[in-house]
């Protein structure tokens, strides 16, 4: 099988009308928010809402683009991360989530433990109206540019 030279994906991070946002325990990179890869056919919103149901059992609307992100890692990687909140849905588990959570958002990152994760999620947290764009590679994981637009 040949991989893919370049991988668009996308990621979410899912407000309740309580202030509690949604994490989910993947199998890789521990706690982290929803997301994944967009499909052949697929936008980014269709994406993101695929990726959110499947692996968490909620229905979210997606709202305002936090941060794009560009690993130059080999495969490449564009990544989009999104505020989103929730709609409907009990939470539930898949292969790519061992376990979902609503966590507090002063909480939050005291449950990720992944590096580039936790930058993401700090930029979601911390949104302030201006987009970031962040080139990084990994392996091991270093910032190479970062711009806010």
């Amino acid at each position: 099988m040949t991989h893919p030279k370049h991988i668009v994906a996308v990621s979410g991070l899912i407000s309740h009308p309580n202030s509690d946002v949604l994490l989910i325990r993947g199998p890789k990179r521990g706690w982290e928010f929803p997301g994944g890869q967009v499909e052949e056919g697929e936008n980014l919103i269709e994406a993101l809402q695929r990726e959110i149901r499947e692996e968490s059992g909620v229905e979210a609307s997606i709202g305002s683009l936090v941060g794009i992100y560009s690993n130059i890692s080999t495969p490449q990687k564009l990544m989009f991360g999104f505020l989103c909140d929730y709609v409907s849905g009990e939470l539930s588990t898949s292969d790519e989530s061992l376990e979902t959570r609503w966590v507090t958002r002063h909480s939050v990152l005291q449950y990720v433990s992944h590096s580039v994760i936790y930058d993401r999620i700090t930029d979601l947290l911390r949104f302030s109206g201006r987009v970031i764009y962040r080139v990084y590679t990994t392996n091991p994981y270093q910032i190479c540019e970062e711009y806010f637009l």
